[in-house]
């Protein structure tokens, strides 16, 4: 039986590198490639690869170092050139489809919590599916660059926090007032508590290490790895899931607070371990769990969710995108952008399957969403921006201070390599 997981853990990684290098060739996401491969090899068609132990344990824990990276990518500083832009796009591109998302499952006969992480899973919108994109069509100096950016943070935080407050109901099995007090009273503590944590106790054991000399890269790195599985496990016993004490984690956890010498070089090892390996195997296996009979069975349910999901970002983010005076147009590329989805979709999804508050078929129409809406990204992205060049409203937005990229992460690299090509790059 040993051996039989370990061939299916090569199986695996072998077909989600494969995949996930193939459709990176066309401009996507490696998450969609390792989708479409769990369901080739999985049990919907070819039944190569089936779920065991060994390949649920690894996928829980990639789905946990997979949101303390998604924490650590996100930099709040970033948030502030484009906030207020980026927020309205962010309001009205969850909320629209939330709301879409949530009718179309409670009048199809659905219950109301299906309802409510349907809703989410369609309102989130892909960090991963942006910064590529936006490189590849040279929009990076742009302003609609740092509204998406933002919009997509604002609009994955909002998520994870409602999220968090509907798994905790989940699991009470019950509502009324001293419960929803009880449970909010939790929620803030925990918040509390990783704020503190995070902000003033972790950088003072950081530097206390530092104070001793201690250097090691291999040693900052398992404490990473304890400290993101720490805040997990914290979240568990206060009623959240795991995946939001991993993210409170990754938001503590910068580059700034170890070594200087180090700093790079764990930023990259988890990058490796979390991405490379950890997360495709999450999503590879949760390709196994999606079934093709919704073709025939649930087509039209498949039409109205990714209906909500499609037009309601694009309008939701029009309509809410108005008071920033920067256009209708600006608002539809903008929403044409943040149509993607990914990561932060497929592990709610998942959980509302595990948790048994969504079906199989539900689960299977997201999954197809997700895939479906991310596959229109760069073409209407594409059409939406040369719409604004012709007509001379695609604003730059220049730094007059510029910028320094430091280290050769792989964003680091795209960014270094764009600015270079269009004479905006100075060696130092």
């Amino acid at each position: 039986m040993e051996g039989f997981d370990i061939l299916n853990l090569f199986l695996v990684l072998l077909s989600a590198w494969g995949a996930g290098a193939l459709i990176k060739r066309f401009g996507y996401p490696a998450i969609l490639g390792e989708l479409l491969i769990g369901i080739i090899i999985g049990p919907p068609l070819l039944g190569l690869v089936d779920t065991s132990s060994t390949l649920t344990i690894l996928s829980e824990a990639g789905v946990i170092l997979l949101m303390a990276y998604i924490g650590m990518e996100i930099n709040f500083k970033d948030l502030g050139k484009a906030s207020w832009a980026g927020l309205l796009a962010a309001i009205g591109g969850f909320v629209v489809p939330f709301a879409l998302g949530y009718y179309v499952v409670t009048l199809s006969g659905g219950t109301s919590i299906a309802g409510l992480f349907v809703g989410i899973a369609v309102g989130v919108t892909s960090l991963a599916t942006k910064s590529r994109i936006l490189v590849d069509l040279n929009l990076l100096d742009t302003r609609i660059a740092y509204v998406l950016m933002a919009g997509a943070l604002f609009s994955d935080t909002m998520a994870l926090i409602i999220f968090a407050g509907l798994s905790s109901f989940i699991d009470a099995g019950s509502v009324n007032l001293n419960e929803i007090i009880w449970i909010s009273g939790k929620i803030i503590l925990f918040f509390l508590f990783a704020t503190v944590f995070g902000l003033y106790l972790l950088p003072k054991l950081i530097k206390w290490f530092e104070d001793k000399n201690i250097k090691n890269r291999t040693f900052y790195f398992s404490l990473l790895l304890i400290i993101v599985f720490g805040l997990s496990e914290l979240s568990e016993l206060v009623g959240l899931h795991g995946i939001l004490g991993a993210f409170m984690a990754g938001l503590f956890i910068k580059d700034d607070l170890f070594p200087k010498k180090i700093s790079t070089n764990i930023s990259n090892v988890f990058h490796d371990v979390s991405v490379g390996f950890m997360a495709p195997i999450f999503f590879v296996t949760a390709g196994f769990h999606v079934s093709l009979d919704v073709f025939q069975s649930d087509l039209n349910l498949l039409i109205l969710i990714l209906g909500a999901a499609f037009i309601g970002k694009i309008f939701g983010t029009i309509l809410f995108y108005l008071p920033s005076g920067h256009g209708w147009r600006e608002g539809l590329a903008v929403g044409t952008g943040m149509n993607g989805r990914g990561a932060v979709e497929i592990v709610i999804a998942g959980i509302g399957l595990q948790k048994g508050v969504i079906t199989q078929e539900i689960f299977s129409i997201l999954v197809f969403m997700a895939i479906i809406t991310t596959l229109s990204v760069p073409l209407l992205l594409t059409w939406s921006t040369n719409w604004l060049k012709k007509r001379g409203e695609l604003v730059k937005q220049f730094s007059k201070k510029g910028c320094i990229i430091l280290g050769a992460n792989p964003l680091g690299l795209l960014v270094g390599k764009h600015l270079k090509e269009n004479n905006l790059y100075r060696r130092q």
